[in-house]
């Protein structure tokens, strides 16, 4: 059997891990340079290092949990004490170590991006421009936005997410020098324009030193009305509010930049772990499925292979 997993962020992974556990032997195709989709670190030419997507990731279900203390057994995750009450993981050394510990020995093709996905006699077809790849399952892991892209906007799987909502989010990154304490490691408010600002470099495992490495994340509301800004905008933008917010003049900023997250925050979910056809070759998932978490992501990841290995 062959299966095509597109995408090779959680979901896509750790379905496509339980599949090999079991077996199989999927393909996971992504666009993108690098493993972990929001998973996202960024790292500048001087040094700095900024996790600009996921900042950390929380369980709920004991299976979840224990999958993430073997992380931290394993030396892959730690443990961020941040003043919270919450037990907080991070990736180490940064947030795309999870994905890569997802993705060992997985046949992940990054740079690979598909284009259309058609029916082809019992299975289908998966294109990259006019080259395509026949497959007896497919599991499409993408944003629900994104899907009608690659299915058509008509397709039965479009229309059962119709109502899946993913909310935006800006971020910017700025790397301030300093010798005095920083005002705080982490900090959430949702009324202000920035609703979570955190010193990056407080996470086990960062490079650290003088100063901060701070990333922040405007409102979903801040982040629509200005969803098409420019990188730098982004940065005009924002770090006035940051700097005010850590207690830092201008000419103390070493490295400041914007990035924008178009499909960042579940507010809608689909409220099932996966999409299926009825034929059962097609699915469909990702953390849009079930809440805007990363065990989310691994959940219908898994409930799809699941699903697959059963039938």
């Amino acid at each position: 059997m062959r299966v095509a997993v597109i995408g090779s962020g959680v979901a896509g992974l750790a379905c496509a891990r339980r599949l090999a556990a079991a077996g199989v032997s999927p393909v996971v195709l992504d666009k993108g340079r690098e493993v972990g989709g929001r998973l996202a670190t960024r790292v500048s030419r001087s040094g700095w290092q900024f996790d600009h997507g996921a900042q950390f990731v929380t369980a709920q279900e004991p299976e979840f949990a224990h999958w993430l203390a073997s992380l931290g057994a394993d030396g892959e995750a730690a443990q961020w004490m941040d003043g919270d009450a919450t037990v907080r993981w991070v990736g180490m050394p940064d947030m795309r170590a999870i994905a890569r510990y997802l993705a060992r020995g997985l046949d992940v093709r990054q740079g690979y991006e598909v284009t259309s996905i058609q029916p082809d006699g019992s299975g289908w077809r998966v294109f990259s421009g006019a080259t395509g790849e026949q497959f007896d399952r497919v599991v499409v892991t993408v944003p629900a936005p994104q899907m009608a892209g690659l299915l058509g906007a008509d397709h039965p799987l479009v229309l059962e997410s119709a109502e899946v909502r993913l909310a935006p989010c800006l971020t910017l990154m700025a790397a301030v020098d300093g010798e005095g304490p920083c005002p705080f490691t982490a900090r959430s408010d949702a009324t202000a324009s920035l609703a979570w600002i955190a010193r990056d470099n407080s996470k086990p495992g960062r490079p650290d030193g003088p100063g901060g490495a701070w990333v922040a994340h405007a409102t979903p509301e801040w982040s629509a009305r200005h969803l098409e800004a420019q990188p730098q905008e982004i940065v005009e933008y924002l770090l006035p509010e940051l700097l005010d917010q850590v207690e830092a003049r201008p000419d103390q900023v070493l490295y400041a930049a914007g990035h924008r997250w178009r499909f960042a925050k579940v507010t809608a979910p689909l409220g099932r772990a996966f999409l299926r056809s009825p034929c059962a070759t097609l699915y469909a998932g990702g953390d849009w499925c079930i809440g805007p978490r990363v065990e989310s992501a691994w959940s219908s990841g898994r409930a799809m292979a699941a699903d697959i290995l059963d039938r």
